[in-house]
């Protein structure tokens, strides 16, 4: 009786997780619309916009924060940190607000990214992350004191 019942219990539980991811979906309806398009078809490229002479600066100082947020995005950074509000570790906001964008703090913080940390924030320690190499973890925290 009791097996009969956990297998039940089971079944439903599968059921439910296929049906909340999709089950696999109508993936194939997909490609036979891709594979149906003409090959000789070539949407136009959008025109750039003009650049203002007074948003130049703007551009270039976020396409250098870029490369980290992307960075950050690609690894485990926000499962831990998010950009407003504090989760497990301060938001990227606070950290901002709390260090000047300066040289010296950029060497510092790059090396908690990498090395880990406990006791700034709170009782919560930083992981750390020995994979990244210093570059990478500079790019990091420069987006983040760049907000």
């Amino acid at each position: 009786m009791k097996i009969t019942n956990l297998s039940k219990l089971a079944t439903v539980v599968l059921a439910v997780a296929l049906f909340s991811c999709g089950g696999g979906g109508n993936s194939s309806s997909e490609e036979v619309v891709m594979a149906t398009k003409p090959a000789d078809v070539q949407t136009p490229a959008p025109e750039p916009e003009p650049v203002e002479e007074s948003t130049e600066a703007v551009a270039s100082a976020e396409s250098n924060a870029l490369p980290g947020k992307a960075k950050m995005e690609s690894s485990d950074c926000m499962s831990c940190h998010l950009m407003e509000r504090k989760v497990i570790g301060p938001s990227f906001l606070d950290i901002a607000a709390e260090y000047e964008n300066t040289d010296e703090n950029v060497t510092k913080l790059a090396g908690k990214v990498i090395n880990g940390g406990a006791g700034v924030w709170g009782e919560a320690a930083m992981a750390p992350h020995p994979s990244l190499s210093e570059e990478d973890a500079k790019d990091m925290v420069r987006y983040i004191l760049s907000l």
